[in-house]
């Protein structure tokens, strides 16, 4: 069995980290897991474009390996952990187990992944293409990941959680760094919200030195109850984005992150992602699933309006997707 690179493993106690550690955490993630993954390109819109009045920085993550921002956790778990011979375990709406088998191919190791039924058939090929142990459990990622934990349980693998465990924020932390490198400080990020673990490192990178403005799809507004509710809750979710932005609960860490850092969220109609989704392919030649097109429609919709002069980025954080979805 191939070994991973081991680090200083006991900076990610889950135990300890607060968010004020992450950034640091962040930073050591960087050289990590560079080698592992691309250094996705930026696109700057001036105003005019898109439908917008203003210019907006579009952060192309969907360029990333495997589609989507989640090969930088899955990295940053695999390189920071001495994995057994089982393998890695992953439950997974389609990009975090695409992401983990990619990794665990690339490093010799076993992959054995736990998707709901709700997957894209697009995200199921991809796992079985990079060699994983492909498993359809259930109607969403909740009962996906029941069952990933029982099989767990039996077979002692490494759990690599879509986003709630310290190395994913990190690792989708250095997204954030990186772009900062690339095109200095924006004054506004938006990112589409999930599980957590994407905005919650992107939050923790910038401290509230940049407003982070979580969007999610009215139809998973997993941040949006969580802070009505003063903690994580269930929700029920669904929707155009729910195979990846369909987490039924925030994890732990984004939430502790979004209490700390983000201060603003939006929420978006499928119809608007939609057209979103449309406007990227249309105009700009970029395919976007429905989560990598959510909080650019924060922006197309105007749910979010920037002020005069206000730098605004956007992240865009998946292509896992059929083209022909695309067609206008």
């Amino acid at each position: 069995m191939a070994c991973s690179p081991t680090s200083s493993v006991a900076a990610y106690d889950q135990r300890v980290m607060k968010p004020e550690q992450f950034r640091a955490a962040i930073e050591e993630t960087a050289g990590r897991i560079a080698p592992y993954i691309r250094r996705t390109p930026t696109v700057s819109l001036v105003a005019g474009e898109m439908g917008l009045a203003f210019p907006v920085t579009l952060k192309l993550e969907c360029l990333q390996h495997t589609g989507s921002f989640k090969a930088r956790g899955a990295f940053n778990k695999l390189l920071s952990n001495d994995v057994p011979d089982s393998g890695v375990n992953a439950a997974s709406g389609g990009n975090h187990g695409v992401a983990v088998a990619y990794a665990a191919r690339a490093l010799g190791h076993k992959a054995d992944i736990f998707v709901p039924e709700i997957s894209a058939a697009v995200k199921i090929q991809r796992l079985r293409e990079y060699g994983a142990q492909v498993n359809i459990v259930g109607k969403n990622y909740a009962e996906a990941l029941a069952a990933s934990e029982a099989r767990v349980a039996a077979t002692g693998a490494l759990v690599v959680h879509a986003y709630d465990q310290p190395e994913a924020v990190a690792g989708q932390g250095t997204t954030a760094r990186e772009l900062e490198e690339q095109e200095g400080e924006f004054d506004t990020i938006l990112v589409a919200v999930g599980g957590g673990g994407f905005i919650g490192g992107i939050a923790a990178w910038h401290q509230g030195k940049t407003r982070v403005v979580g969007v999610e799809p009215k139809l998973a507004p997993t941040l949006h109850a969580a802070r009505e509710a003063d903690l994580p809750v269930d929700v029920e979710v669904g929707g155009i984005a729910a195979d990846a932005l369909g987490a039924r609960r925030i994890g732990n860490y984004a939430f502790d992150i979004a209490n700390a850092y983000i201060d603003r969220l939006a929420m978006v109609e499928d119809t608007s992602i939609r057209a979103a989704q449309l406007r990227l392919w249309n105009e700009l030649r970029i395919i976007a699933e429905p989560a990598g097109g959510a909080a650019l429609a924060a922006l197309t919709s105007e749910v979010y309006r920037p002020e005069k002069d206000e730098r605004v980025a956007v992240m865009i954080c998946g292509s896992n997707t059929d083209p022909s979805m695309l067609a206008a």
